[in-house]
Formats: structure tokens, sequence, C-alpha cells
């Protein structure tokens, strides 16, 4: 069975928090949007219930909070159970409750979990991480590399048992001098691959041929960083449209885009645990997970 990863994206937009480097901080939306979205995601799990000719592994990234709506909530439990879901993440600030997660198979449900300092205490965000811990499911969790978030930053991966993968993602517009890279490196030994965007005009990546981005409506794209569509989801043009290409940007500096770019091998990197952010060999060392204060 062929391999699809679907990273989903519908027109939620609203979120809990007011990060001040996000332009969707505390935004509200009105309950018509509310209402499409959760009629668009239906529809999406409905198609992924359906579509049993391929090993599907998805990925929602709202632009919003997803986890505080209980249709977020509810399709990752129904799709944690369909025998050709490999896996089912979402990125998610981890505010919401946890305890939904019972019912989801933990073999295939996981999260990618980012830690906002500022918009929640870090014991909390612990306690919400002991949770997960106690229903046996995958997470990762992560920070923006903000020079004002680093000594949060530490204290949290400490803070966090050694099995669990802490990512950090380099801040848009900052650049890190040697030391500030280094010190960001102890924390994540993959920090190299966010701090440098990639060069990627002409070089292969997979996305369009075995990972696609999905919008509510079904407009099925290479990825999140390639407007131009390839097909429709539920028309079943996409079928048609997947092909091996090279990419059409001159550069890549977002995970989730970056990761299928072949040159970079990410995707040995990440084997199982690519769309939740967790690197397979994790944990490497001792000295990997426990960095000096």
């Amino acid at each position: 069975m062929r391999d699809l990863y679907v990273l989903y994206r519908g027109p939620l937009a609203s979120c809990n928090y007011d990060c001040p480097y996000c332009p969707f901080a505390k935004r509200v939306d009105p309950p018509a949007l509310l209402r499409a979205d959760k009629a668009d995601l239906l529809r999406f799990t409905d198609w992924a219930a359906a579509t049993t000719d391929r090993r599907l592994s998805v990925l929602f990234t709202p632009w919003g909070e997803g986890l505080t709506r209980s249709w977020y909530r509810d399709a990752m439990v129904r799709l944690s159970h369909l025998p050709h879901v490999a896996r089912v993440a979402i990125q998610t600030n981890l505010a919401a409750r946890t305890g939904w997660l019972s019912e989801a198979n933990p073999d295939v449900a996981a999260l990618w979990a980012t830690y906002h300092p500022g918009q929640v205490t870090r014991s909390r965000f612990l306690a919400r991480c002991r949770e997960l811990d106690a229903l046996g499911v995958r997470y990762s969790v992560g920070v923006v590399g903000l020079p004002s978030h680093y000594e949060e930053a530490a204290a949290l991966r400490s803070d966090l048992p050694a099995h669990v993968y802490m990512w950090v993602n380099a801040a848009e517009g900052h650049v890190y001098s040697a030391a500030e890279e280094s010190r960001w490196t102890a924390l994540d030994p993959r920090f190299g691959d966010s701090v440098r965007p990639h060069a990627s005009l002409g070089r292969p990546c997979r996305a369009g041929e075995d990972a696609i981005s999905v919008l509510g409506d079904g407009t099925v794209r290479r990825c999140h960083f390639i407007p131009a569509p390839i097909g429709n989801l539920y028309d079943g043009s996409w079928r048609a449209g997947l092909r091996p290409r090279a990419c059409t940007n001159a550069l890549c500096d977002c995970h989730i885009g970056y990761v299928h770019l072949e040159p970079l091998r990410l995707r040995d990197v990440y084997a199982e645990g690519l769309l939740e952010r967790i690197p397979h060999a994790w944990p490497a060392t001792p000295e990997s997970v426990v960095p000096t204060r």
C-alpha cells in the first residue's frame, strides 16, 4: 500500500493565546466560519475513512488552536482507529483538556505541542505533559527560539522527561550569532535544520508526490508554501496530480516543508515520528537530553 502524507488546514484561525509573534493571536472566528470549519473537517474525515487504497498519515496544521474545538478532537479519535491510518497528529498549544485522548488509539494519535512563555506557566504546561505520559500518547514539545525565551526553554528541557523530544524553531527575522546557535543546539540537536533557510529551487521534493496540502474546500496543493493547486480531494483529480517534482521556491524555511526535501534526508531522521516531529533515534544519549543550565 502506498503512503500519502496529508497536511490539512481548514478555515479555522482563532486562538486562545495572544503571542506577539503570531498574526492570529486572540483572533475570534465568527459562528458561521466555525460551522464551515466543522463541516469541512467532517467531510475530510469521511474522505480519509473511505480512502483505503493509501496508508494515510494526517497532520492538522490549523492557523489557530484546533483542540479547543470538539470536532478536531473527534476527528483525531476517529482517524486513529482506522486500520489504514498510520498516524494522525495536530499542532497545538496544549491548553485544551487531554482526557479525550483516552478514546484514541495511542499507537496512532500524536501531538506536536508548542510551549509559549508568557501565555501559560511552565508548571501548567508540564502538568499537561504528565497527563499525556499517563495516557501513553506520543508527543513532542517545542518553543520559538526568541532570545527572551531561552531561559524558559532551558528550564523546560531540564524539567521534561528524557524521552520527550524538544525542538526549537528559529525565530523569524532573527539572525543568530555562533554562540546563540550553539546554546540553542544544546537544547535541540536539530536546531541547525531551522536556523537557516534551505536552498530548494530545482531540488527534488516529495511534496506533490506522496505528500500534499489540503484546504478546507478540498483544494490540493503540493505544500502549504506553493499556492498553485494540483487537484481537488473530492473530485478525485488529486490522484492525477501526484508526481515527482522539483521545488519551485528559492528557499524553504519551515519544518513542515523542508522535511520533504530529498537532499536533506530528513524523512530518514524522523521516520515514523515525521508528523509529530520526533526523531526516530530519540533519545540518543543521556547527554543529548539533559543540557547544562
